[in-house]
């Protein structure tokens, strides 16, 4: 029984989708629930797995292609297994080593290779549709440098092998298709600072106090709650508290509309091998401490997998987004449009501080508010960001609601 396998069914945000990769081949017998087929949108990558065990029988669209919402990707039979390649009759060609003139190369990457008699069989290709690039001979000498030449024509001796030829002061380069999910935070980014007045704000905070309370508890917290007490959770509560006293600055601008919203859904930037992306922890004003960091230490993991949902990054009325795990002092986050504001954390570091006519080493951190003046004045701006920082120099703050 022949079964379509088509793209899945993309939200109204999603307008369409790629063709990543197909992990299976025309042919290929396939379990049930195996993967098939990674499709990429501008947020995440979609899986599309077997319907059943069968074969997979033609694909319809190839890699890098355009898909959209339910089209037909390739053609399945379910019950079938393909019949096993005709080793034995190939078997005497892949025994011969291919001629130099069936592997493709670029113009370089031959000139490199005859002059160092390898024969283009034996590199390893890398570039689309099976070319030898130049970076894959240069490669495929540097790792064999003592290896013999390819054979030549006979002579009455053997001349001594020479040292491979490669090109003094090569600069290789290396040309990738950008992601759609790159291609889409490049966009959005450029619009947040064509769009938006964006001015930043800063304050720094003392970050003493949190650290002293989870340096006392974090044994007993992650023993009754089965997840480490990290420093987000503190910032989540702070930031949901602060966006509770300044309305404006949970709200987001559509067209001419102001559009202040009674909730708050912080979205949490996640670095990822693909780019950065923000999954949004939902009314995290009935959230607790605990519930914040296994939401965060979840969407973390299955964000680097590629495993999050669309729905998991829509919407959001407010950003966090933390530079300092990478060693960031200070830098200006840019909005993540419609909302209105994103805070920046940053590293932690030891500092002299006044305190009290006496100089105190203290743990500090830098904070910085990115906001749309459209929606946001300036005197909001920063007591949204001094309340913040109160919030945390005097973390009882969070538990009594004062």
């Amino acid at each position: 029984m022949s079964i379509e396998i088509k793209a899945p069914t993309f939200p109204e945000s999603v307008a369409d989708g790629t063709v990543a990769t197909w992990h299976k081949k025309p042919g290929e017998p396939v379990q049930r629930d195996e993967l098939l087929v990674d499709i990429e949108t501008d947020k995440v990558v979609l899986e599309v797995v077997a319907p059943a065990d069968g074969t997979l029988k033609n694909v319809l669209k190839e890699e890098g292609d355009v898909v959209l919402s339910d089209e037909v990707l390739a053609v399945f039979v379910a019950g079938e297994v393909a019949a096993a390649p005709a080793a034995e009759a190939s078997a005497p060609a892949a025994a011969e080593p291919a001629a130099a003139g069936d592997v493709i190369m670029s113009p370089a990457a031959r000139k490199i290779a005859e002059e160092n008699g390898v024969a283009a069989s034996a590199i390893a290709a890398t570039g689309k549709d099976g070319r030898v690039t130049k970076e894959d001979v240069v490669n495929h000498l540097k790792s064999a440098p003592k290896s013999a030449p390819a054979a030549a024509p006979a002579k009455a001796a053997a001349p001594a092998a020479k040292a491979p030829v490669i090109p003094e002061g090569d600069r290789i380069e290396k040309r990738v298709p950008m992601t759609r999910l790159r291609a889409t935070i490049a966009r959005r980014l450029v619009e947040a600072q064509q769009n938006a007045a964006m001015l930043t704000t800063y304050n720094e905070v003392n970050m003493k106090p949190v650290m002293d309370l989870r340096a006392k508890y974090k044994d007993q917290f992650e023993k009754v709650h089965g997840v480490k007490l990290g420093f987000m959770s503190f910032f989540v509560k702070a930031a949901t508290e602060a966006l509770k006293r300044f309305p404006a600055v949970n709200a987001s601008i559509d067209g001419n509309d102001m559009v202040y919203h009674g909730y708050q859904d912080i979205g949490v930037a996640v670095s990822t091998e693909r780019g950065l992306v923000v999954p949004i922890l939902r009314d995290t004003d009935g959230m607790g401490l605990a519930e914040i960091e296994s939401t965060i230490g979840d969407y973390a993991g299955r964000a680097r997998d590629g495993k999050l949902g669309i729905d998991e990054m829509q919407g959001g009325t407010f950003t966090i987004t933390n530079g300092g795990t990478f060693g960031s002092l200070m830098s200006t986050p840019i909005l993540n449009p419609p909302q209105t504001a994103i805070m920046g954390m940053h590293k932690i570091q030891e500092r002299p501080m006044a305190v009290n006519g006496q100089v105190v080493i203290l743990p500090m951190m830098y904070l910085a508010l990115s906001y749309d003046h459209r929606m946001i004045d300036g005197k909001e701006a920063v007591q949204f960001l001094v309340a913040i920082k109160d919030l945390l120099e005097d973390p009882a703050r969070l538990l009594l609601d004062i």
